[in-house]
């Protein structure tokens, strides 16, 4: 068995390892950022119940919400080409993940708002600021500190989540173990273990970040 190990993680190996982590990582950065702006747009929309935009933007987000990722990410990838647009392997993933996780972010943003005392509103509204003024700066920074832990947890989510575009073909890690341990099958138990370790060190720094946000606002 350590000898698997050893044959396994081979300088080569691990070079083409972690170029398909670094792959992950990137889709996992662009699809946080992407998601969680359109997320909180969303979220903000269906929490200030605008006339009919924010019923239709909640029908889309249940819809979304009650779909599996890999449905989506077929669809950017297969299902798009046949509207006319063909996006490449790595903007159909981006694409899939910031559409699913836009709206379990919508979702976090709306509950957080909603979290806050409705006196926070009032008493900001009595000092003269507009709806707007209210909900951006007083309401929506106590909401995102309420969110940390939940967003943070949804992006970890993300990060894993990104293994599932090994079904259209991104060379992600995943995607990359698969290929090594293709050429030998003696690869396959170290090949899970090197892409769990990885997985487990993204994730745990994710959650570590979580804590030290926290306390940081904690003391705020």
């Amino acid at each position: 068995m350590l000898h698997d190990f050893i044959a396994a993680y081979t300088p080569a190996n691990l070079r083409y390892l972690f170029g398909g982590l670094g792959l992950t990582l990137l889709v996992s950065v662009v699809s946080i950022l992407a998601s969680f702006l359109l997320g909180s747009i969303l979220g903000i929309i269906r929490y200030v119940r605008i006339k009919g935009l924010s019923a239709a933007v909640g029908g889309i987000i249940d819809v979304i919400r009650n779909l599996p990722l890999i449905l989506i990410l077929f669809f950017t990838y297969f299902g798009l080409p046949n509207l006319g647009i063909r996006p490449g392997v790595l903007v159909a993933a981006i694409l899939a993940m910031t559409i699913f996780e836009s709206a379990m972010l919508a979702e976090i943003v709306r509950s957080g708002i909603q979290a806050i005392d409705k006196g926070q509103m009032e008493g900001a509204r009595a000092n003269g600021l507009t709806y707007w003024q209210a909900l951006w700066h007083i309401v929506l920074p106590q909401a995102m500190v309420k969110m940390i832990p939940a967003l943070v947890s949804q992006f970890i989510s993300l990060v894993k989540d990104t293994s599932l575009a090994t079904i259209i073909l991104l060379p992600e890690m995943l995607y990359r173990s698969q290929i090594i341990y293709g050429q030998d099958s003696n690869y396959i138990v170290p090949m899970f273990v090197a892409v769990a370790t990885l997985y487990f060190i993204v994730c745990f720094l994710l959650s570590l970040l979580a804590h030290w946000l926290e306390r940081r606002q904690a003391r705020a």
